[in-house]
C-alpha cells in the first residue's frame, strides 16, 4: 500500500512539472502576448520657471490593453506597447500676470484633471522563462500621449470657477522617457501576472506657453503597474 502511495505521489508531481514546462513553453512560444493593466499612479506637473510652483501632486490611473511581441524564440527579448488611459494632473499657483487670460490678474491656483490615450513603446529585456516560473523583467524606451480631455477648478482671490475647460490650451502631444523593472508570474493555463514600477519623465511642455506664459511645465509620474496577460 504504502509503495502504491508513493507512486501515485511521484507521478502526481511528474504530471504537475510536465504541465508547469507545457505552460512556460505556451508562453514562451506565443508571437504576441496581448493583456490587460490597471495601474495606480502619482503624477506631477514640474514648472521649470519662477512664477509657477506646484501646490500639490495627482493619484491617478493608467487602464487599458497592453503587447508584447517578442523578439527571439526564448522570449527574453520584447517589444512592449499598447493603448491605454491615463488620468493625471497636479495642482499649480500662478503668480499674477501668469496663466489663462481670464484669471492673471491676480495670484490663482489651478487644480488640473488631464485625461490622455497613451501608446508606451519599450524594449522589453527578461530573464529566461525556460529556467523559473518567475520571470524577472525590466524595460526602456518612449510613450506618446495624446490629450482628449482638461479641465481645471481655478480659485482666485476667494473666488472658485469650476470645471474650466483647459484642453484647446494644452499641447496636442506629450513625449517622454519610460522606465520600468517587475516580475511576471504564473496565474493558470495561458495566464500570466505582472507587477512593477514605472517611471515617466515628460519632455515636452504639457501647457502652451503662448497662452499660459509659464514657461516650460513638464508631467512626470510614478505607477504601481499591475496587469494580466492572456
Amino acid at each position: 500500500m504504502k509503495k502504491i502511495i508513493i507512486l501515485l505521489t511521484i507521478m502526481g508531481i511528474a504530471k504537475a512539472g510536465m504541465a508547469q514546462d507545457g505552460y512556460r513553453r505556451t508562453f514562451r512560444d506565443k508571437t504576441i502576448k496581448l493583456g490587460f493593466t490597471v495601474s495606480p499612479l502619482v503624477s506631477i506637473l514640474k514648472p521649470q520657471e519662477s512664477g509657477v510652483n506646484r501646490t500639490a501632486a495627482k493619484a491617478g490611473l493608467n487602464f487599458g490593453l497592453m503587447a508584447d511581441l517578442n523578439l527571439n524564440d526564448r522570449g527574453t527579448y520584447a517589444l512592449s506597447s499598447g493603448f491605454q488611459v491615463l488620468l493625471a494632473g497636479s495642482k499649480l499657483k500662478y503668480d499674477a500676470g501668469k496663466g489663462l487670460n481670464d484669471y492673471k490678474a491676480n495670484p490663482a491656483e489651478y487644480n488640473m484633471k488631464l485625461t490622455y490615450i497613451e501608446i508606451p513603446v519599450a524594449l522589453k529585456l527578461k530573464s529566461n522563462t525556460e529556467q523559473e516560473g518567475v520571470d524577472f523583467w525590466g524595460e526602456f524606451g518612449t510613450y506618446f500621449d495624446f490629450p482628449v480631455s482638461g479641465r481645471a477648478n481655478v480659485v482666485s482671490m476667494g473666488t472658485t470657477y469650476d470645471r474650466i475647460n483647459i484642453l484647446p490650451e494644452m499641447n496636442r502631444i506629450n513625449v517622454g522617457m519610460l522606465l520600468g523593472a517587475g516580475i511576471e508570474y504564473p496565474l493558470g493555463n495561458n495566464l500570466k501576472g505582472m507587477a512593477g514600477i514605472t517611471y515617466q519623465n515628460g519632455f515636452v511642455d504639457v501647457t502652451r506657453n503662448a497662452k499660459w506664459n509659464d514657461g516650460r511645465v513638464n508631467m512626470n509620474s510614478f505607477a504601481l503597474r499591475l496587469g494580466v496577460f492572456f
